[in-house]
């Protein structure tokens, strides 16, 4: 069946191109580079036509709080539009564990609008919630350096995933049935996040020295014990971060 990637040649779009391509599916990926904006809904009903499945792994290209929100709102709305005009029967969002659970945040508030908006639009959907991305670990880290010698963590959990895993869980849920809910993804293993950053760091021969700060913030949002971990029941990778070929 013919499915769409808007986002299709970013870091998971890529992946899950080249995924559905070899199980015999007519993947398409749309993006900017391919003319397909959904900021601005050039190049929708094109890419849309015959289209059964839409998966949208798209990203805000700033992180700036208004923006954020309106490139998540603006787009997803042009989205979920020119998909009923085409009859698309299947709507698949990547998302973030712990969305509703991080107030603070703009980029999670974001996210959390943009899957209201899919709810209430009609068209039978599927939310992935994934957690972080092994390939993030070095923004991350970056984001929290205060002043370039030290990089503050909370202690709180972490569960990241290799990003082959989190385009394999998209994959999988994008040509079965429609939730019209949510399934969550997340690594293997468990980590106390300063810990992981810790030995990350010093795997990386990075100078910085990472401290425990329990006040630690997160892309400008206070974290708590389980705000970046899924709940029960969430479907777990097998690749391990010390046998990741990217970690160092």
């Amino acid at each position: 069946m013919k499915i769409v990637v808007i986002g299709g040649t970013g870091l998971i779009g890529s992946k899950l191109v080249t995924r559905l391509g070899e199980y015999g599916h007519e993947a398409v990926a749309a993006a900017r580079n391919t003319g397909v904006d959904t900021l601005t809904g050039e190049g929708l009903a094109e890419v849309l036509s015959g289209a059964a499945v839409v998966i949208d792994v798209s990203n805000s290209p700033s992180f700036e709080e208004s923006a954020v929100m309106q490139f998540f709102e603006t787009s997803t709305r042009n989205l979920l539009a020119a998909e009923s005009d085409a009859g698309v029967g299947h709507h698949v969002a990547l998302s973030v564990v712990g969305t509703e659970r991080l107030p603070d945040s703009g980029y999670f508030q974001a996210k959390l609008a943009q899957e209201r908006l899919i709810e209430k639009a009609g068209i039978p959907f599927s939310l992935v919630h994934a957690t972080q991305f092994f390939e993030f670990t070095r923004t991350i880290a970056d984001a929290a350096s205060t002043d370039g010698r030290t990089v503050r963590i909370a202690p709180v959990l972490y569960q990241p995933i290799a990003g082959d895993e989190v385009a394999k869980e998209v994959g999988r849920t994008a040509v079965g049935s429609p939730l019209n809910g949510r399934v969550e993804v997340a690594g293997p293993e468990q980590f106390r996040m300063d810990e992981f950053f810790r030995d990350a760091l010093a795997a990386w021969g990075d100078p910085r020295q990472v401290v425990t700060d329990p006040d630690a913030r997160y892309f400008g949002a206070e974290l708590h014990e389980r705000s970046l971990v899924p709940g029960e029941g969430a479907v777990l990778g097998e690749i391990r971060y010390a046998d990741w070929p990217g970690r160092v």
